[in-house]
Formats: C-alpha cells, sequence, structure tokens
C-alpha cells in the first residue's frame, strides 16, 4: 500500500509505537492521520505533532470502536488502513484476578476482532484496505511472568492470522507487528528484562519496520530478526525451547544468572 493520500487511523496513539505510527504515516503523505487513545490529550498532542485529527476512544469498549470507525469513514474519509495498537501488559499468572484477565482481553484481542468487524464489510466492498495489528514476539513464542500477556498476544496473532487468510481474496492486506523490547512506557523499568535479550528497540525504528511491511505487503514484520531463529527452533524441538524457557523463567525470577 502507498499511503500518500490515504486516511490512517491508529489506536494507542498517545505515546510509544503509536505516536510514531502517526508520524511515520504522516511523513509517507497519509492524507488523514487519526491519532485515537484513551488518553485524549496526549491524542491531541500527537494529532498536532503529525498536522492531524485527535480521537479520544476506550478499545475495550466495542460500541467506542464502532463510533470512531463510522465518524471517520462518514466525515473524513474510508479508512485505507487501521493500526490497531493499542495494548496493554499485566503480570502474574494464572492468580491474576479474573476482571484483569477480562481487562486485557479485551483490549489486547477483541479490540482486533471489534475493529476487524465492522471495518472487513466496508473494504470488501470497495476490494481495498488494510490492517496493521501490533501483537508482540510473545504472541509467537511467549512471555516470561506474565500469563495474561502471553496468551492474549498469542490471540492476537491468530486473530491477524485468520484476517488475512480469510478476507485476503476480498483485497484486505493484513501486516502483523511482532517486536520484543521497545523503549516504551511498558517496559519503562524493565530494561534488564528478559526481553530485551536483543536489545531495547527505539519506537520510532519499529513503526519505521511496520510501514515499510505495509508498503511492501508483508504479513509478518520482525524489528528484532533474532525472533525468527527462535519461532525456527521452538517449531523443530519444542521440548528442547520449552527446557531453555524455563532457563529464563528462573533467570526472571531471580533463581538463577545467564
Amino acid at each position: 500500500m502507498d499511503l500518500a493520500g490515504k486516511t490512517v487511523v491508529v489506536t494507542g496513539a498517545a505515546n510509544g509505537i503509536g505516536r510514531e505510527l502517526v508520524l511515520a504515516a504522516a511523513r509517507a503523505g497519509a492524507a488523514n492521520v487519526v491519532a485515537a487513545d484513551i488518553d485524549g490529550e496526549g491524542a491531541k498532542r500527537v494529532a498536532q505533532e503529525a498536522g492531524g485529527i485527535a480521537w479520544r476512544v476506550d478499545v475495550s469498549k466495542e460500541a467506542e470502536i464502532a463510533a470512531l470507525i463510522d465518524e471517520v469513514e462518514t466525515h473524513i474519509g474510508p479508512i485505507d488502513l487501521f493500526c490497531g495498537n493499542a495494548g496493554i501488559i499485566l503480570r502474574g499468572g494464572f492468580e491474576t484476578p479474573d476482571a484483569d484477565w477480562e481487562r486485557i482481553w479485551k483490549i489486547n484481542v477483541m479490540a482486533h476482532v471489534w475493529a476487524a468487524r465492522h471495518l472487513v464489510p466496508r473494504m470488501s466492498a470497495r476490494g481495498a484496505g488494510h490492517f496493521l495489528i501490533t501483537a508482540s514476539a510473545a504472541g509467537l513464542l511467549s512471555q516470561v511472568g506474565s500469563a495474561p500477556y502471553a496468551v492474549t498476544k498469542h490471540a492476537a496473532v491468530a486473530v491477524a492470522e485468520w484476517l488475512g487468510l480469510t478476507h485476503g481474496d476480498a483485497g484486505i492486506g493484513v501486516t502483523l507487528l511482532c517486536p520484543q523490547a521497545v523503549r516504551t512506557d511498558m517496559t519503562a523499568g524493565r530494561e534488564d528484562g528478559v526481553a530485551s535479550v536483543n536489545g531495547m528497540m527505539e519506537p520510532a525504528d519499529v513503526a519505521a519496520a511496520a510501514i515499510r511491511g505495509v508498503e511492501e505487503g508483508w504479513f509478518l514484520v520482525l524489528p528484532h530478526p533474532e525472533v525468527r531463529t527462535y519461532m525456527r527452533r521452538r517449531a523443530d524441538d519444542t521440548d528442547r525451547w520449552i527446557a531453555g524457557m524455563r532457563k529464563l523463567n528462573a533467570a526472571y525470577a531471580g533463581k538463577i544468572s545467564i
């Protein structure tokens, strides 16, 4: 997709990868860039930087995603690229309360489902459109220290795959963004965590990789190229891979050093 002249919506746009996606889309010549975030003031600041439009949205609520899509399509223009970037992380395992599981499930998974529910029919009718889904390397591998994040990011990957294989023939493109550690508010104070074993990337670099993936029609974007090697190891010898992840888990818990 050539973004010149297009209408782009980015959720989770107030900071981090989302902010950089907004700025990158504007630099690529998008005619309309909508910076959407639950932090309305943050969205305004980013929109002003990019010469775009700010929108406050709580992606944990289908009605707000539906309203965002309807208002943009009605008053701004057909959405060419929808970047589902909003996401959260919760530390913990299966003891995590159900309310927290439900919250992260809605934000990390159902927000993508709801965006597709309300956009796919419109894009299919036009025969064109693109989704960029920000998941994580945790969705391809796992996340030490956070069962809710690992589970929901795996589900986000599945949403992207199903969307691509089911609606690709209707002209709908899908790009799945799966970085490891990125220097954002989510990772603040955890720069030495296990996810940063291959380095902490800057959000601008991750956004640039994502936009390139959209422009060139890639499905999977891995800003940390080492992730592909880990995926191969996981597939080739799953038992050995699990054993290695157990070591990482022990290191995260402070039981061993690696």
